[in-house]
């Protein structure tokens, strides 16, 4: 849908909630079903739930909260509407408390739990790695995903490269989030200069946190390379949303993403996003397939933030 015709579906709503049918029509006009919205959102670090989405649609609720206008930002640019447009057609915020018109609650965002991970990390002998002084620099990353014939993630291939900050650094923690829980944890197996250590699994929740040993600890100042990959059960292979992503809670130099994709199901548009924290919207760049059908994307001295692959 073209920026023209996006506009035309602002400009055109009317009735008492201008702003759920002027999102209801371009919903519509997207073609894009609620799933493959909230799947976007959430590459773009502005999770909505789809409860929350249906609610907007149809007039129920309203964005308020800091964190939804936000989301609405970036839900404008995957309906390629002008920036600013849906925002400018809500109403006043509704009245709260006991004045407040008996509508069903809704939790707007579904953002991870983070006591679920801090149980995992406790489990695992390491409650406040999370917060903790970083001993390890992750100086470069290399991800390659392998999507199967039914368009899931059936494997990733990661190289990574870290700096010691001080003596005796021995292990990186790996935390891995799956978009498709029901799917289960993927197999996690160590390839290069490490093996794997303790491992804590929350199936519910498609959360893995593990150790990946060094085979031998390197001092301050050195440099260590180890390779390791996830391969999932399948087919079915777990759904990934048509995106591939990296939170980045520090600084990177170089970060490399490859998708491949199996010939039945090479996509029709590749773009990669890159939102740096603090800002409201992604930086979106096409992307084209190779001879291999791949795209890759890299981002230099990127971070803190998100950054990666989407695909139609």
């Amino acid at each position: 849908m073209s920026g023209n015709s996006a506009r035309g579906q602002i400009e055109n709503a009317h009735g008492d909630n201008q702003f759920a049918e002027a999102l209801r029509s371009a919903i519509r006009a997207s073609g894009l079903s609620l799933d493959r919205i909230q799947a976007r959102l959430r590459a773009r670090g502005t999770p909505v739930s789809i409860a929350a989405l249906s609610y907007w649609q149809s007039g129920k609720r309203q964005p308020e909260r800091n964190d939804s206008l936000t989301a609405l930002g970036e839900l404008e640019n995957i309906l390629k509407l002008p920036p600013g447009s849906l925002l400018a057609l809500l109403p006043p915020p509704r009245p709260r408390g006991k004045q407040a018109a008996a509508v069903p609650a809704v939790a707007e965002t579904v953002q991870f739990e983070r006591e679920i991970l801090l149980g995992l990390l406790a489990a695992l002998g390491s409650p406040e790695a999370l917060d903790q002084e970083q001993q390890l620099t992750l100086v470069g990353l290399h991800d390659r995903c392998q999507l199967g014939d039914d368009g899931g993630q059936e494997l990733i291939t990661t190289r990574a490269v870290f700096e010691a900050r001080t003596d005796g650094q021995d292990r990186w923690l790996l935390i891995y989030k799956s978009d498709d829980p029901g799917a289960g944890t993927p197999a996690l197996t160590a390839i290069r200069n490490c093996h794997l250590g303790r491992q804590q699994v929350d199936d519910a929740n498609g959360l893995m946190v593990a150790e990946l040993m060094f085979d031998q600890p390197i001092r301050r100042g050195d440099t260590y390379l180890i390779e390791y990959e996830l391969r999932n059960a399948g087919p079915p292979y777990p759904k990934c949303n048509m995106t591939h992503w990296r939170e980045f809670r520090r600084p990177i130099r170089e970060y490399l993403l490859e998708i491949h994709f199996n010939s039945s199901a090479a996509p029709g548009r590749c773009q990669q996003f890159a939102r740096p924290s603090g800002q409201k919207h992604a930086r979106m760049r096409n992307l084209t397939l190779d001879a291999c059908k791949s795209v890759h994307a890299v981002a230099i001295d990127f971070g803190p933030g998100l950054f990666g692959i989407e695909w139609d």
